[in-house]
């Protein structure tokens, strides 16, 4: 049974602490702008699935509860950075097993200023951390230093690409200022600045070659979609708005990760590679069918890693690739046109659906400014240390 999107609502990425909501205050108004976007009434939802990291247990009862009390099932989500996304993907088992017509995934988080620590991909004690065996090929390679150890693996990642390949600094301040640049028509994200590969450069170091503005900052917010299944679709004649999950995949880690003691494979490109090529071969299409994507960029150097992995270029070519402006409008695939994590923001269990709603906005043909032109194929990507990868294609019929 074919799964459908056919309604998304997210509220705007914000800096923590600027706005005086809780968690609950997000997912209703998510939640709220999903089902209206769809036409469809809570008490039609037969199943939840809420994803998010950072509050105690039954914390998504607590925030659907806003939207009804209709004693539907709740399934509380947790996955790292992919948590949102994985929120989504039950949402299409549920639908395409036939176990449920109308699903709602949600995913929330309200952060902490600063850097992430321990609770979500930090490296915390290593004798207990889930993420242990990933910092520990890290400070095998390159040591540990005194910097946030999410931006330390991935900026070991991009000097491990920058000796390999001989991408440059100005490649990777490339996927900054193109995201940063998209971002400036999204009324949902936490910047809207612009910012050149100069100014990019300049901006304080967060770990040498990553600056401030090739990172993503933590934020509050939440998103939601509505998941249903085809009958539903033709019975609540919702036709015009239904994007069809055409294929989805996730992976998680494998001896491939961690056998060669390399920090790109540590940080999650061998799962976000055998995670394109399930997809790939479930939906029949590859790269060159695909007119817009959503992927995670934690950070810059990400974007690049996620481009070869997705098989839009070689191996060490896609340094090239963003500086040649392949991947930004003109070009062969418009990524990150929300402004990708690095400029919308990273409500880490919001970051997957966000990513769903705004592919879905561009097939739709309602993403505004920022709209890609006849976008008929979106790709997702959403991944997670510890591990897991996400991809999920969408196609407008």
């Amino acid at each position: 049974m074919k799964a459908y999107i056919v309604g998304v609502g997210m509220t705007r990425f914000e800096k923590p602490e600027t706005r005086d909501w809780q968690y609950w205050d997000m997912v209703r108004e998510a939640g709220t702008a999903a089902l209206a976007d769809a036409g469809v009434r809570y008490d039609q939802v037969e199943q939840v699935p809420v994803g998010y990291c950072f509050q105690a247990s039954t914390a998504g009862q607590r925030a659907v509860y806003e939207l009804g009390l209709t004693g539907v099932p709740v399934y509380n989500v947790n996955n790292n950075c992919a948590t949102g996304s994985t929120a989504l993907m039950l949402a299409r088992q549920f639908v395409e097993g036939g176990g449920s017509d109308c699903v709602l995934a949600v995913g929330f988080e309200k952060m902490s200023r600063g850097s992430l620590g321990a609770g979500a991909g930090g490296a915390g004690d290593f004798a207990t951390s889930p993420v242990a065996r990933h910092y520990g090929i890290m400070a095998a390679a390159h040591g540990f230093e005194a910097s946030p150890p999410t931006a330390q693996i991935f900026g070991n990642a991009a000097r491990e690409h920058m000796e390999r390949y001989g991408t440059t600094p100005e490649q990777l301040a490339a996927v900054g200022a193109k995201n940063h640049r998209h971002s400036v028509h999204n009324p949902y994200a936490q910047f809207q600045d612009p910012y050149t590969v100069e100014e990019i450069l300049a901006a304080r170091t967060v770990h040498r070659p990553l600056t401030k503005l090739q990172c993503s900052p933590t934020s509050d917010g939440a998103a939601a979609a509505v998941v249903v299944s085809e009958r539903f679709v033709e019975r609540q004649g919702l036709g015009e708005r239904a994007v069809e999950i055409a294929a989805q995949a996730m992976t998680t880690d494998t001896e491939t990760s961690f056998a060669s003691g390399s920090c790109i494979d540590a940080v999650g490109a061998p799962m976000t590679r055998a995670a394109a090529r399930q997809v790939y071969t479930a939906s029949g299409l590859g790269p060159d069918d695909l007119d817009v994507i959503e992927l995670h960029d934690c950070f810059s150097v990400n974007e690049l890693l996620t481009y070869e992995a997705l098989g839009l270029c070689g191996e060490g070519e896609s340094g090239e690739l963003v500086e040649s402006g392949a991947t930004t409008y003109g070009g062969r695939w418009v990524v990150n046109p929300s402004g990708g994590l690095i400029s919308k923001g990273h409500p880490l269990g919001a970051t997957g659906i966000a990513q769903a709603a705004e592919l879905t906005w561009h097939l739709r043909d309602e993403a505004g400014a920022r709209q890609v032109p006849g976008a008929r194929t979106a790709l997702a990507h959403n991944i997670g240390l510890g591990g897991a990868a996400v991809l999920t294609l969408l196609r407008r019929g």
